[in-house]
């Protein structure tokens, strides 16, 4: 068996609580929309982000464009549709609130031990996450254990990668690593993203944690309920010595 060069994490559900990201980080940047564009009006990611939503600034007053973009934004949170343009500017307000200490990155109690496993045994560690990279950085460098962004190889997001449920993007990671498609394990809840990955040739970990409403198995896919599961370790030591 090809040994596993690289291990792939997603975030929401796998490595931290999808509740936390619901009904804390979703809220906290939903209802800074309007105050962030008002707070940011004529800088370059105010410009960038109103051009992304779909409203480009003109001449003259910017309030019609920032209304506009923020309505389509707070509609965009609610339905939790994966627009580049939201996860930019859920990123840029959640790294305020990081930095003034209102927010921390949730991870489950068992995960810093597995990432700390991993790199001790030199196994570089990437997230993939629809939330964006800057995002993702500062999710992992404020949890309650820590920082731990010294224990990740990398990051990739919808702008980098592509959508989670497509074979491409994670063809598109497989050659951003330089590594063949076999050797790499990608680990999540959602099962339309591991089929994905096993589409592209990787090898895939299911992880539902205890309550998920989706129930205890993703249906395809070996599945365990935490890192620390020994399911998981034989998958990527067993490899690693074949």
């Amino acid at each position: 068996m090809t040994a596993v060069a690289a291990v792939v994490l997603d975030i929401e559900g796998t490595v931290g609580s999808a509740s936390h990201v619901r009904d804390v980080l979703f809220p906290f940047a939903r209802e800074r929309f309007d105050g962030w564009f008002a707070a940011h009006r004529g800088t370059p990611e105010w410009s960038a982000v109103l051009t992304a939503t779909g409203f480009p600034p003109g001449a003259g007053d910017p309030g019609p464009a920032e209304a506009a973009a923020v309505a389509r934004l707070t509609s965009w949170t609610d339905a939790d549709v994966k627009a580049p343009a939201l996860k930019t500017l859920q990123g840029l307000i959640w790294a305020e609130g990081y930095a003034a200490g209102a927010l921390t990155g949730h991870v489950y109690p068992e995960v810093p031990g597995a990432l700390r496993r991993w790199y001790a045994a030199g196994l570089p560690v990437h997230i993939y996450s629809s939330g964006s990279v800057a995002a993702q950085r500062d999710w992992f460098a404020h949890t309650a254990h820590g920082d731990l962004t010294g224990l990740l190889a990398g990051h990739f997001d919808l702008e980098t990668a592509g959508g989670k449920r497509d074979p491409d993007s994670y063809r598109a990671i497989a050659r951003a690593l330089g590594t063949p498609p076999e050797s790499l394990l990608f680990l999540s809840d959602t099962q339309e993203e591991l089929g994905a990955a096993a589409a592209a040739g990787w090898r895939t970990v299911g992880v539902r944690r205890p309550g998920d409403p989706a129930g205890p198995e993703v249906p395809g896919h070996t599945t365990i309920d935490s890192l620390a599961h020994p399911a998981l370790g034989e998958t990527w030591q067993k490899a690693g010595t074949a």
